[in-house]
């Protein structure tokens, strides 16, 4: 029992050592705010409370969102050229249960270079401005030596084109965009690009961090080319339309870095829309939006396309007045899918080979997110977050994998997440989450059929995320 409780407490000595070393490091290293500023707080020489809630990207106070939707235009053209970084650590609660915990919790308990990303863009000519990020993962590619091989790729793109027009009665924002991730152009961060913030590491232990979570989502997610067309009045109503295609051809760029037999292929143009309504009042700002996606997405290995629709309901509420920032947060995705004649309605067996009812041929899931997240002096702050997945049931998703398996072929998850992070100067964030499961693939005992349950899958996340 001695020997148990010394090892223990010899671990986390070690990693708050590492940990604090490498704060110190980042602390060293990171600009000074008074003398180099990321990308877009150059261009309009502001702070980053100016545009992000509390200091911290990519929350957007009501200033930041009338600077994407007028085109990333506002303040003067500068160096168009940004950085971040991400270091992390993950820890998952139980990792016996495993056939090969080196491959199923790969880099478990490991501090490591996460990922990083270059960001360009910027105002380019009054009208017109962009945001485009390029980011490299250096465990993209697991080898047959267990070493990895890094990778990069164009991950958010963002074109547009926009103008105001203002009179004594209206104001009105127009624009249009070209883009590679519905909802990416959408300046609140209940929408299904930007719920999701601190970048997830590939290796195997971060897969059941926070951002591994379920999120209400767009089927065809990123990485495909598409344009729309929003506009914003009287800072109350934000109305969005556009369609999606494949990232080929003339619109390659924007799945550039991905093989072109990988990239997500869609049939025909697929339409997006959104509708969102604001307001705002003192320090005080709330908005209730819907987003609807229609798309058909070649995947399951199926030569017929997939077809999906997506309603996506969301609300925001800010309170900023310094030194305090609230942000509350809801987001709930409704999605029906349809399969393919291949993948419906086909013969399916149990983990013992016995025959069980047919595959589905459609199926529905939902997904609830609900987030509180509090800022004092953009510094120190914290937030609770809780999900909820669920759906029917669907013998095509049986899976006797042990770890990632699914012996009810259900898509339930259901848990919450409990987040520290402090700022100590602009630009360089330090967090700490803790991640708790009382489901998991639809079950909270044996959800694999090997004995793995909900809660060995609780996972400890450490990052230290910094920009340039």
């Amino acid at each position: 029992m001695s020997l148990a409780i010394g090892s223990s407490i010899s671990f986390r000595a070690k990693l708050l050592l590492r940990l604090a070393a490498l704060a110190i490091v980042g602390l060293m290293l990171a600009p000074k705010a008074a003398h180099s500023l990321p990308l877009f707080a150059r261009q309009t020489g502001q702070n980053c409370l100016a545009c992000h809630a509390g200091g911290q990207f990519p929350e957007l106070t009501p200033y930041g969102r009338m600077f994407k939707m007028t085109g990333y235009t506002i303040g003067e053209r500068t160096v168009p050229v940004s950085a971040m970084a991400v270091a992390s650590y993950s820890k998952v609660a139980n990792t016996s249960k495993s056939d090969d915990p080196s491959a199923d919790f790969s880099k478990n308990g490991s501090l490591i270079f996460a990922t990083a990303s270059v960001f360009l863009g910027g105002k380019i000519t009054d009208n017109i401005g962009a945001f485009a990020q390029i980011t490299y993962d250096p465990y993209s590619v697991q080898n047959s030596d267990g070493s990895y091989s890094g990778h990069t790729n164009a991950d958010n793109i963002d074109i547009r084109y926009a103008d105001r027009f203002v009179d004594d009665k209206s104001d009105f924002i127009f624009g249009v965009s070209v883009n590679n991730n519905p909802s990416v152009t959408d300046p609140w961060n209940t929408a299904a690009a930007w719920m999701q913030y601190v970048p997830v590491p590939s290796p195997s232990s971060s897969r059941f961090i926070d951002g591994a979570t379920p999120y209400p989502g767009l089927a065809p997610g990123g990485n495909i080319a598409g344009a729309t067309a929003y506009g914003f009045w009287n800072r109350t109503v934000y109305a969005e339309l556009g369609a999606y295609g494949t990232a080929d051809n003339a619109f390659r760029f924007m799945s550039a870095g991905i093989d072109s037999a990988s990239i997500t292929k869609l049939k025909g143009l697929n339409p997006y829309a959104r509708l969102a309504v604001s307001r705002e009042w003192g320090a005080n700002n709330l908005m209730a939006g819907v987003t609807g996606m229609v798309s058909q997405v070649y995947d399951l290995d199926a030569a017929d396309p997939t077809h999906y629709r997506d309603l996506l309901v969301d609300a925001q509420y800010q309170y900023l007045l310094d030194p305090h920032t609230v942000t509350a947060q809801m987001a709930y995705g409704w999605r029906r899918v349809s399969y393919p004649g291949s993948v419906a309605n086909q013969p399916a067996v149990d983990f013992a080979g016995n025959p069980v009812a047919n595959t589905n041929s459609s199926d529905t899931i939902n997904v609830f997110r609900a987030k509180l997240t509090y800022v004092y002096r953009a510094q120190y702050g914290g937030s609770v977050n809780f999900f909820n997945q669920g759906g029917s049931t669907n013998t095509y998703y049986l899976d006797p994998t042990r770890v990632s398996g699914n012996a009810a072929g259900n898509p339930g998850q259901r848990g919450a997440t409990l987040e520290v992070f402090w700022t100590p100067i602009q630009y360089l964030r330090v967090g700490a989450q803790y991640t708790a499961y009382n489901r998991y693939n639809g079950a909270s005992t044996n959800y694999d059929g090997s004995g793995r349950n909900a809660s060995d899958n609780n996972s400890l996340f450490l990052y230290l995320w910094g920009a340039y």
